[in-house]
């Protein structure tokens, strides 16, 4: 239920920006060991491209732990279960931390993103259920603008404490800050019942519709496009563009703060608009990726470029977050596992396919045309939905006039049929 007081002041209830710190957290301890798997690498006698494969384990057990992980927990209370993913999120850490076994290390890693996936899947519903309809997309964009923020300012600082104190000190680190997080859950987020008394077959039964997967596969398809050619911008930056090694952290600086507006613009407008807001966002990600191709040669150009395909790649992301969980319905925290599977799928086909064609004959901007590729085809599932709204709608509308004489309430088409809008003045837009 949304907190009364934050409907009436138009604010966020306190809990989505715990919520948030804890996304964040988690997000710094996903992408920042790519920074330090140099120092990783030696000290547990492995090479850098085999270290690589904790990156992998932990985007394996986001894929794979998420849903069965929501499944697993579906019985318990929602703050137990965060406290308990918070708390086997700091024991990984630790485990990691005191082991000299790759093997451990990898194991833990993977151990830790099953505890990540459980807290973004029960975090996004506590998230939306707290804010209301009409602020669940923003209240989910606040969630996302911590991942976001993540890699604006956690990875940068934890790669550098990585270095300086080791990543057995970072581990240590990361393992405390979360402990204080599980204490913070637990003492803000408010007692509720057991969580949902739908079932394990009431969550399956929930995946039945088609435009819920329209928009898992519009998360796959703008996460892989926007991550191919992040994953490989170092190369174009300092090959194609003549921007110097030292200077490319700054631009990834650009490109964060880009997907950190790109999240508040999607969270601002996406409630009211969703498909007016991401079908014109995922045509101009398309061809903001296009033109990277040609123009990237010019520095200014690339920098200026990169940002705006942050921008209005990550302006998606939270629409389509919240438009699953309204499509899920009473059963909605498989759906919200799902959708963080769906990025994390994304991340790695986009990477992977970007991987290749680097390595051919398109060289540098190989991985821009990728993106483009993915983000194009991202407007296939957005436009069906679209068109299944419009569909609903006008079926409303005729049953509505064909069986009472009062007039048909306003249907928001661009809300994919879940909100109806009622012609009294205070609802109006």
């Amino acid at each position: 239920m949304p907190h009364p007081a934050a409907a009436a002041s138009g604010k966020l209830p306190f809990v989505v920006w715990v919520l948030a710190g804890g996304t964040f957290l988690m997000g710094t301890t996903e992408f920042v060991v790519a920074g330090i798997l140099p120092d990783i690498a030696p000290d547990l006698g492995v090479t850098v491209s085999h270290a690589g494969l904790l990156v992998t384990a932990f985007a394996v057990g986001m894929i794979v732990g998420g849903p069965v992980m929501a499944l697993a927990t579906l019985r318990l209370p929602q703050r137990l279960t965060l406290v308990l993913a918070l708390t086997v999120f700091a024991a990984g850490h630790v485990v990691a931390a005191l082991t000299s076994s790759f093997t451990v290390v990898m194991a833990a890693r993977f151990v830790t993103a099953l505890a990540t996936g459980a807290f973004w899947a029960v975090g996004f519903v506590i998230a939306t259920a707290a804010a209301g309809p009409a602020d669940a997309t923003r209240a989910v964009s606040v969630m996302m603008g911590g991942l976001t923020l993540a890699n604006v300012i956690g990875v940068p600082a934890g790669s550098l404490a990585g270095h300086v104190a080791g990543w057995r000190g970072l581990f240590w680190t990361l393992a405390a800050l979360a402990a204080l997080a599980a204490a913070t859950i637990g003492r803000f987020l408010p007692r509720t019942e057991q969580r949902a008394r739908v079932s394990v077959r009431g969550e399956i039964r929930a995946l039945r519709q088609g435009r819920l997967w329209l928009a898992l596969t519009a998360a796959v398809l703008i996460m892989g496009g926007v991550l191919a050619a992040y994953t490989y911008i170092s190369p174009l930056l300092t090959d194609r563009a003549g921007i110097p090694v030292g200077a490319v952290p700054l631009v990834l600086v650009v490109f964060g703060a880009g997907a950190l507006g790109g999240t508040v613009v999607g969270g601002r407008f996406g409630d009211r608009r969703p498909m007016a807001t991401t079908i014109p966002a995922a045509a101009a990600t398309a061809l903001v990726l296009i033109a990277l191709i040609p123009l990237s040669t010019t520095p200014a150009a690339a920098v200026v470029l990169i940002f705006l395909m942050a921008l209005t790649g990550f302006t998606i992301n939270p629409v389509v977050t919240a438009l699953a969980v309204r499509f899920a319905g009473d059963a909605p925290t498989l759906t919200s596992a799902l959708t963080t599977s769906a990025y994390n799928t994304g991340i790695a086909a986009g990477s992977a396919l970007a991987g290749q064609a680097l390595a051919s004959s398109f060289g540098v901007t190989g991985p821009a045309l990728v993106g483009a590729v993915f983000t194009g085809l991202t407007l296939l599932p957005l436009i069906a939905l679209a068109v299944t709204a419009k569909r609903d709608v006008t079926r409303t509308v005729a049953r509505s006039t064909g069986e009472a004489q009062v007039p048909a309430p306003r249907q928001d088409a661009a809300t994919t049929g879940t909100v109806l809008t009622s012609a009294h003045p205070r609802h109006r837009p």
